[in-house]
C-alpha cells in the first residue's frame, strides 16, 4: 500500500486532473485536501470531457472512494451541480463520495465580497482571484466564525453561525455598495442544498486513516500549485490555502508520517492565471502559440492563461518545499513545432547571479532577470508515442536536461490529454 501526494509544482493549472485520474487506476481512495471551486480539473476520457471544481478527479474510476476533506471550503450549490452532472452521465457518486463535516461552507455573501472587493477595494492592485468566495470563506475560518458542513445538521446552530458572519461582514458589504443579507435568507438558500449533502457527511479524517491502516492505496490531491501557496507562494498573489504538500496532512486530517511519496506536476513550459510576478512570461508570438496549442484558458474562469518558458529555479524551489520524489511532466506535445526552446536556468539579481528562485525579489522592479539556455526543438507529433525511446531525440534531450537541472527524476510524461497518451516511467503505487 502507498499514500501519495500529487501537488502542482508551478502556479497551478499543471494538468493535475489528468494525472490524478491516471494514477487513480491504482488508488482505493482519492482525497482533495485544500482549496475550493476556484480549482478546475479538466478530465478527458475517450472523446468525453468533464470539468470538476470540487469533486476529486478520481470520481471517474468506478469503485474509488472520493473525499472532500476538512482543509477545503465548499460551495454547496457548485457541489450539488457537479453531483447532478455526474449522475446525468451515469457516473453516480452516491455510495463513494464523502464530505468532511469539518470542511467550511462558502456562502453567497462570500462570493459577493470576493467579486466586489477584487474590483474596487484593491484599486489598481487586484490579486487576480477567481471571485468564487474562497478567500472570504477562509477568512471566516481563521476568524473562528466559519460555518462548517457538520453544522448543517442543526439549523439553529447554523443560523446563529451565519448571523455572526454576516454581522462581521456587514460594514464591508455596505462599503462595497452591496445589500446585507439576513441570516434567514441565507439559511433558506442553503436548506435544500444541505438536504442533498448531509447524507454524505462523515468524519473523513478517520475514514482516510482507516484506509491507510487497512493497506489501501490513498492519493491526496492538491489544488492550485506551490507558487500559489499561502506560505510558500509569490505573496500576496497567492491562494488562501496550503497548496503545497505540507498542507496535505493537515487538510486530510492524517499525520505526516503516513505519506510515502510526493509527486510534483509541471508543464513542459509554464503558465499562470491572474496577477502576480511571472518572470519567464512571453509577450510575443511564441507565447501566443503556446497558449493556442496548449488550449491555455482557465477551466473555471475561461481567462486566457499567461504563458512562458519553463523555470528550473522555480522547480527546484518546489522540490524543496514539497519534498518531491518525482516529476510528472505534462503537455510535452505542446512544444512540438518550436525550432528552438528556452529554459530559465538561473537569475541575475542586484546581488549577482543565483541558481535559486528569487521569490522575494520578484515583486521588486527589475529585482530579478531570468537567464536562459537554448535547446533544440522538434517537429514530430508525439500523439502516438508511448515510450521514452520513441520520442524524438530533441524531446528526450529536453527531458534529460530538465531532470538533471531540477535534480528530480521524471516519473511520468504526458503527450496528450487522453489517459492512454501517457509515458509511465515509475508509478508511485507500483514502486
Amino acid at each position: 500500500m502507498s499514500t501519495v501526494v500529487i501537488v502542482g509544482a508551478q502556479w497551478g493549472d499543471e494538468g493535475k486532473g489528468k494525472i490524478v485520474d491516471y494514477y487513480t487506476e491504482h488508488a482505493d481512495v482519492v482525497v482533495r485536501y485544500a482549496g475550493g471551486p476556484n480549482a478546475g480539473h479538466t478530465l478527458v476520457v475517450g472523446d468525453d470531457k468533464l470539468i470538476v471544481r470540487l469533486i476529486p478527479s478520481g470520481i471517474l474510476r468506478a469503485g474509488t472512494r472520493c473525499v472532500l476533506a476538512q482543509g477545503m471550503v465548499i460551495d454547496p450549490a457548485v457541489l450539488v451541480s457537479e453531483i447532478d452532472e455526474l449522475e446525468r452521465r451515469a457516473l453516480s457518486p452516491a455510495a463513494r463520495l464523502f464530505i468532511s463535516d469539518r470542511a467550511h461552507v462558502i456562502l453567497p455573501f462570500h462570493v459577493t465580497i470576493d467579486s466586489l472587493r477584487e474590483g474596487s477595494q484593491r484599486g489598481n492592485l487586484p490579486l487576480g482571484t477567481t471571485k468564487r468566495g474562497n478567500g472570504p470563506a477562509y477568512e471566516d475560518k481563521a476568524a473562528r466564525r466559519g460555518l462548517r458542513m457538520g453544522a448543517l445538521r442543526d439549523w439553529a446552530s447554523a443560523e446563529s453561525c451565519i448571523e455572526r458572519a454576516i454581522a462581521a461582514w456587514a460594514p464591508v458589504l455596505r462599503d462595497l455598495g452591496a445589500e446585507v443579507p439576513t441570516a434567514r435568507a441565507v439559511a433558506d438558500w442553503l436548506r435544500p442544498l444541505a438536504a442533498r449533502l448531509i447524507p454524505r457527511l462523515a468524519d473523513t479524517s478517520t475514514l482516510v486513516e482507516e484506509a491507510i491502516r487497512g493497506g489501501k492505496n490513498v492519493l491526496l490531491e492538491g489544488a492550485q500549485g506551490t507558487l500559489l501557496d499561502i506560505d510558500h507562494g509569490t505573496y500576496p498573489y497567492v491562494t488562501s490555502s496550503s497548496a503545497s504538500a505540507g498542507g496535505a496532512a493537515a487538510g486530510a486530517g492524517i499525520g505526516p508520517t503516513r505519506i510515502d511519496s510526493v509527486v510534483g506536476i509541471t508543464k513542459a513550459y509554464a503558465t499562470r492565471v491572474g496577477e502576480g510576478p511571472f518572470p519567464t512570461e512571453l509577450h510575443d508570438s511564441v507565447g501566443e502559440k503556446l497558449r493556442e496549442d496548449g488550449a491555455e484558458f482557465g477551466s473555471v474562469t475561461g481567462r486566457p492563461r499567461r504563458t512562458g518558458w519553463l523555470d528550473i529555479p522555480a522547480l527546484r524551489y518546489a522540490a524543496r518545499v514539497n519534498g518531491l520524489d518525482g516529476l510528472a511532466i505534462t503537455k510535452l506535445d505542446v512544444l512540438t513545432g518550436h525550432r528552438e526552446l528556452q529554459v530559465c536556468v538561473a537569475y541575475e539579481t542586484g546581488k549577482g547571479r543565483t541558481n535559486d528562485f528569487p521569490i522575494e525579489q520578484l515583486a521588486q522592479p527589475d529585482g530579478a532577470r531570468p537567464i536562459y539556455e537554448k535547446l533544440a526543438g522538434w517537429s514530430e507529433s508525439l500523439a502516438g508515442i508511448r515510450t521514452l525511446a520513441e520520442l524524438p531525440k530533441a524531446a528526450r534531450d529536453y527531458l534529460a536536461f530538465l531532470e538533471q537541472r531540477a535534480g528530480i527524476p521524471v516519473c511520468l510524461v504526458s503527450v496528450g490529454p487522453r489517459r492512454d497518451q501517457t509515458i509511465d516511467q515509475k508509478n508511485p503505487f507500483l514502486a
